[in-house]
């Protein structure tokens, strides 16, 4: 059974993309508590513009950001040559496995001490306190991590619908237009979903708002910046599995538009 499944190329090329897929996902949300300035790292000032009369705002992101346009490169290459319910499953198992991650990290936090090891930094790293250096970093709120996987499995789904609704349309031809026009509808979905769950009530609507404006804007532009992607990725898997096993992949993937 194993073998046969090893010697199939498109199964072998499924199990690595699931593989990057979940790892990627993961690895996102694992950073993502960290805030970085856009500006900063391009070595400008920051540019406290107004947007729904919030005042002072500037181009913040969750390091997370710097991942998620991989995520949904790959949504758009697993359903261009295997189809929605290959994407919904991936999509699935990454949500289970960042929920198991997160519970694992809680179990961690809570985890006694020992003496030694919350005070083992404090000279070389300038860290006083471990424990709470530790929290901090694996501890986020209950609401972000369910915002996030919410607005992570909803907006792969959209993500999902809009793309085969496009190919309908557009057969063959024009793959940026459904990768990118996909990406760019989901997003919406995405940034805002984990915005209202994580901070309305926190955040004012206003806030949210402008806050959510600034992210899109962000993930469109990465969406359109790293459209030639999906065609090299097309390349590369043509060369791999063959031209006629690539038709049929896209082929069978497009007859699963109803299942």
């Amino acid at each position: 059974m194993i073998n046969s499944i090893l010697k199939d190329k498109p199964a072998k090329l499924f199990l690595g993309m699931s593989a990057f897929f979940v790892a990627n996902a993961l690895i996102a949300e694992a950073i993502g508590t960290k805030i970085f300035s856009l500006e900063k790292l391009f070595g400008l000032a920051p540019s406290n513009f107004t947007i729904f009369g919030q005042s002072g705002i500037s181009i913040s992101l969750t390091c997370g950001v710097l991942l998620w346009p991989l995520e949904f490169v790959m949504t758009d290459i697993v359903n261009e040559y295997y189809g929605p319910k290959a994407v919904r499953r991936i999509s699935l198992t990454a949500v289970a496995l960042i929920s198991y991650a997160f519970l694992m990290y809680y179990a961690a936090i809570h985890v006694p001490p020992a003496d030694f090891w919350i005070t083992s930094q404090a000279e070389s790293n300038h860290i006083p306190d471990m424990q709470n250096a530790f929290n901090g970093i694996f501890g986020q709120g209950m609401r972000i991590i369910i915002g996030s996987l919410v607005a992570f499995m909803v907006s792969q789904l959209v993500d999902v619908y809009v793309f085969h609704k496009i190919k309908k349309v557009t057969g063959e031809k024009k793959v940026w237009l459904r990768a990118t026009g996909s990406t760019l509808v989901s997003q919406i979905v995405d940034s805002y979903i984990v915005l209202f769950i994580a901070f309305l009530g926190v955040f004012t609507w206003q806030q949210i708002l402008a806050i959510g404006v600034v992210n899109y804007i962000y993930k469109a532009t990465m969406a359109i910046l790293l459209t030639p992607v999906i065609y090299v990725a097309e390349k590369k898997i043509e060369n791999y599995v063959g031209h006629d096993v690539a038709v049929r992949m896209k082929n069978e993937a497009m007859g699963k538009d109803n299942e």
